[in-house]
């Protein structure tokens, strides 16, 4: 009976303190971005088991712009609610509506705030994982030591399952305003 006292007291004691640190990580990362305004990072894609890498800026709220290394030379634009992916080797733009995408989550930062506060946290020696549960579940990923967001986890509106690594090169970047200019329908 002492031992399972005693166990209990430790158990107690163990959970207390990861609790503690998981509010404190969150607050840390929560701090962090607050201060960003926009990112520059590089990328490696996988959908549904297919490889994309590449290149992109974002902008809060809502701007992102990502040019990918293929032999189609595919550019990616989304500024508010449109979305736009050129080939610019064929000439071919194509526009999408993102008002039901998992990007918003990531591209409007009281999303992220949000995802992050009530997120169920998961640490590990290098990652903090949150992991957050609404119409669609996305998982986001921050560098443990620096707090910096290295990517996401989601399943779009086509049932793809996304997985989004990022290296991030540059924080708080100001941005050309042309930079996030949706093309002229074709």
């Amino acid at each position: 009976m002492l031992v399972s006292v005693k166990f209990f007291k430790i158990f107690i004691i163990f959970t207390l303190l990861s609790v503690n640190l998981s509010a404190e990580e969150k607050s840390q990362i929560i701090n962090q971005l607050n201060n960003l305004n926009s990112l520059e990072f590089t990328f490696d894609q996988i959908i549904n088991d297919k490889i994309e890498k590449g290149s992109c800026l974002l902008e809060f709220p809502g701007k992102l712009k990502c040019d990918y290394f293929d032999d189609k030379k595919k550019e990616l634009i989304i500024n508010k609610k449109r979305l736009a992916i050129t080939q610019k080797r064929y000439n071919k733009t194509y526009f999408y509506p993102i008002s039901k995408s998992p990007f918003l989550n990531i591209l409007y930062k009281d999303k992220l705030l949000e995802i992050i506060k009530s997120g169920k946290l998961e640490l590990s020696d290098q990652i903090i994982k949150l992991v957050y549960l609404d119409d669609n579940e996305i998982t986001v990923f921050f560098d443990k030591k620096t707090l910096d967001l290295k990517g996401w986890q989601i399943i779009d509106q086509y049932n793809n399952n996304i997985n989004f690594s990022l290296n991030i090169v540059a924080k708080n970047a100001v941005f050309k305003k042309e930079t996030f200019k949706i093309p002229e329908m074709n």
